[in-house]
């Protein structure tokens, strides 16, 4: 989730790209670098690590001009390339006269690396970047940077923002937006672009949200909008009126309602590079094992904590059904306090938002000190989870600062998903028709999930309904049963309302004796092979007074017609993959948690007793 400043206009440069980049600190990052132009001549500084790594760089190697004349400044998170000062962005072209950086993949950079090796040209990165200030540096033909760019952007696939500089354009910047947010900050003589509101909004409340395959020229005389063909934009500015804290929750009333909304832009990036639907494999470059390690693994055992543990259960059915190997779920905090049964055979896979998690790590090293191989699924590049581990499975979720997780939790689902497909890949378990279906559904997820979000009007009204009740009871079955656990779990952490979570076939087996008119039932009834058993289910549940809160299909919404009452609510998502359903699922349960909390009073963003990170037992 890097972060990206820049600004043209009179004063000193230097000092507004570092404050730029403080600001977006919030957005993790492991990398940082600057650039700036003075009197005709590049200077640029990059580091390994945090931004004081790169103000004690600075003060080492001060810069020529502190002041220049326009500049840009980065924070990278590493995927192309280790985490090193090399991989730092700011990136140049062979002779130093184009700068580029970048938030986002570009997926043909191999492809476009090789032709320009071919054509001469030398790299010193392993990143992708690097090949986009190449490829504008073999456009140049005398017409300036924008042409250029222009010409190289017909040649990028990808998802990507870039903002470029030239010491042949004076005080010219060119702003690039294909997925990854850009805004472009007006002031007088003087402008600046940034990935987020927060690093220019000391500056000025005065921006322009870039659209998808839209450019800003960006000059100390004014800004120009057009589409990458050439095609000029007329753009209205927007006024910003959040504060500082409100600019980094980008207009949200708290964190966590904005990271429910960047689900759909979690679980791209997710995937984002991994996944190609053309052969129907997945690609997990920090993976480490091999296939023949994979091949030669007879049993799999899931660590994790909290939220964690319900993506571990998921990942179980996942992961068996795909891959064909037996997998095993245990708690970090319970595993090392028996003797498991563990050898050189058995995978254990820890899954860590923080990666710092004592209970999860202490598990892992129990389970490498019997032999066992490691993956981490974790959310935090260098972490010491990725560290202890033999390979890594990295989500892009970006920083979650709402304790209660929510695109943790699915960029986690997503990741087991593309972690099983691997497997079974591996293992030669899975036909390739298969996987080819479960891809292409995986690349419309983020859709579906946008989708999903439009049910939130839907969520307050039952919200309003229900959030003086003292308990409430969740249902599922098969891989959904884990959502209604979590969904309990985000119920108790947020609005400390008492929820259970159930397999909807134990209901019988006890849960069933709290059932009454005071009691919401929550039952996810999605269109899958269990469908007609919840229909018994919840059958079962009205007949003995519940209010029944349904979530379905959109297909199997009309099933429901005589079964629920008017007192009743029945929610429907998108129709996907049945193994992708769970991901979609917990979208309500998520807004329904937050708006009961919200309701009660409750601090949604750091609800009582509870800590991020669980770092100490």
């Amino acid at each position: 989730m890097c972060g990206i400043i820049g600004y043209v206009g009179p004063r000193p440069v230097l000092p507004i790209l570092i404050e730029g980049l403080r600001r977006l600190e919030y957005r993790g990052y492991d990398s940082a670098g600057v650039a700036l132009v003075a009197d005709g001549t590049l200077d640029l500084r990059r580091s390994a690590g945090k931004l004081s790594q790169l103000e004690d760089r600075l003060a080492l190697e001060p810069l020529k001009s502190v002041a220049g004349q326009y500049g840009v400044g980065h924070t990278r998170w590493a995927t192309h390339g280790r985490p090193t000062e090399e991989n730092a962005h700011p990136h140049q072209d062979c002779h130093g006269r184009i700068v580029v950086v970048h938030n986002g993949i570009i997926e043909n950079y191999l492809e476009l690396k090789r032709e320009l090796i071919a054509a001469g040209h030398t790299f010193v990165t392993e990143t992708d970047t690097e090949v986009v200030a190449h490829l504008i540096e073999k456009e140049s033909r005398g017409d300036g940077l924008v042409a250029a760019t222009r010409r190289a952007l017909q040649q990028i696939r990808g998802l990507f923002a870039l903002v470029l500089l030239s010491v042949d354009d004076p005080e010219t910047i060119v702003a690039v937006r294909n997925g990854p947010p850009v805004v472009v900050g007006l002031g007088t003589d003087e402008f600046f672009v940034a990935s987020d509101i927060p690093a220019i909004l000391a500056h000025t409340r005065d921006v322009v949200f870039l659209d998808d395959q839209e450019m800003a020229i960006v000059r100390r005389d004014g800004v120009t909008f057009t589409d990458f063909a050439g095609a000029t934009h007329t753009r209205t500015s927007q006024r910003i009126t959040w504060d500082p804290v409100m600019a980094e929750k980008a207009g949200y009333k708290h964190f966590m309602l904005k990271e429910i909304y960047e689900q759909p832009w979690a679980v791209r990036e997710t995937v984002l590079g991994r996944a190609s639907v053309e052969s129907g494999k997945v690609f997990l470059s920090e993976m480490a094992l091999d296939d023949q390690a994979l091949r030669d693994i007879d049993r799999i055992i899931i660590l994790a904590c909290g939220t964690s543990w319900h993506s571990a259960l998921v990942g179980k059915f996942l992961i068996e059904e795909l891959a064909r190997v037996p997998v095993e779920v245990d708690y970090g905090s319970e595993y090392r306090y028996r003797d498991p049964i563990a050898s050189e055979r058995t995978l254990a896979v820890v899954i860590t938002q923080s990666g710092e998690t004592a209970d999860t790590l202490a598990a892992l090293r129990e389970a490498k000190r019997k032999g066992a191989r490691s993956i981490a699924i974790c959310n935090v590049v260098g972490s010491m989870a990725t560290r202890e581990s033999e390979g890594t499975v990295y989500t892009h979720a970006g920083p979650e600062i709402g304790v209660a997780s929510t695109k943790a939790f699915t960029s986690q689902l997503v990741a087991l998903h593309l972690l099983a497909v691997h497997l079974a890949h591996a293992r030669q378990s899975l036909d390739p028709a298969r996987a080819n279906a479960l891809l292409k559904a995986l690349d419309q997820l983020p859709l579906l999930i946008e989708q999903t979000l439009k049910m939130d009007p839907a969520i307050q009204a039952v919200a309003k309904r229900f959030y003086q009740c003292s308990d409430f009871l969740y249902l599922g079955r098969g891989i959904n049963y884990p959502i209604a656990l979590e969904g309990a779990l985000k119920l108790k952490e947020i609005s400390y309302i008492h929820a259970e979570g159930y397999p909807a076939g134990e209901m019988k087996h006890g849960p069933i004796a709290l059932i009454d008119e005071n009691l919401p039932v929550v039952a996810l009834a999605p269109n899958d092979l269990v469908f007609e058993k919840m229909i018994g289910n919840i059958q079962e549940a009205k007949a003995r007074g519940g209010s029944l809160i349904v979530i379905t299909s959109e297909s199997k919404a009309e099933s429901f017609s005589e079964i629920l009452h008017d007192t009743d609510t029945l929610l429907a998502v998108p129709d996907t993959d049945p193994l992708l359903m769970p991901v979609l699922l917990v979208v309500p349960l998520q807004l329904l948690a937050y708006h009961i909390a919200i309701r009660r009073g409750c601090d949604v963003d750091q609800p009582r007793n509870l800590a991020k990170s669980v770092t100490v037992e």
